[in-house]
């Protein structure tokens, strides 16, 4: 067993972010960050660390792990407490990029805090996106950009129709919302992770 460990090349682990939808510290979909980050790092996940109590987890891993992920631990959510959460998984690079694309920020009469992301769990196409409404939800307006879409919405998020659902019913999909100062602090976070080589 322990010859074969040695003898597999060392695979490169790199920074993802993971997303879940839909869970809290108390009341309904009950599910603490501590035992969050255990079911990472049970699952073969290093450097596992969470920020703030909606469920963002950073962590690193291998590419072939990363592939597998998503499916393991809303499988194990399911099975062990009973919930059923979405997740949403992204690298690094993609969670920078999107922290550096967003065509609000251009317009200097929109408050950041209108502003968030709708992060998709697959990037949609051509034909799916001709299939959004932009005028569903005025004065609420959105920008997609690979995979993610821009949200800005003057009467806050609460309000909008430009909902998980919507989404995921439209572009066949899974997605799930942050506020646009949870979208830096991630990146930024992701950045920061220790790297392992």
């Amino acid at each position: 067993m322990s010859m074969a460990k040695t003898s597999e090349p060392r695979r490169r682990k790199q920074t993802y972010l993971a997303l879940l939808r839909g869970i809290n510290v108390g009341g309904r979909n009950k599910l603490p960050m501590e035992v969050l980050t255990a079911l990472f790092s049970a699952a073969g996940c290093e450097h596992v660390q969470t920020y703030i109590q909606s469920g963002n987890v950073l962590f690193e891993a291998s590419k072939p792990l990363a592939r597998e992920l998503p499916r393991q631990i809303e499988t194990t959510i399911a099975e062990q407490l009973e919930l059923s959460v979405p997740l949403v998984m992204l690298d690094a690079g993609q969670i920078t990029s999107i922290a550096h694309g967003n065509p609000y920020l251009d317009k200097e009469d929109i408050d950041p805090k209108q502003l968030h992301v709708v992060f998709l769990a697959e990037q949609p196409n051509a034909e799916q996106l001709a299939a959004l409404n932009p005028d569903r939800s005025p004065p609420d307006s959105f920008v997609a950009h690979g995979r993610a879409i821009y949200l800005h919405c003057p009467n806050g998020v609460a309000r909008t129709k430009l909902s998980n659902k919507y989404f995921d019913r439209v572009l066949d999909t899974t997605s799930t919302i942050r506020n646009w100062r949870t979208v830096l602090k991630l990146a930024e976070l992701a950045q920061q992770l220790p790297k392992s080589h």
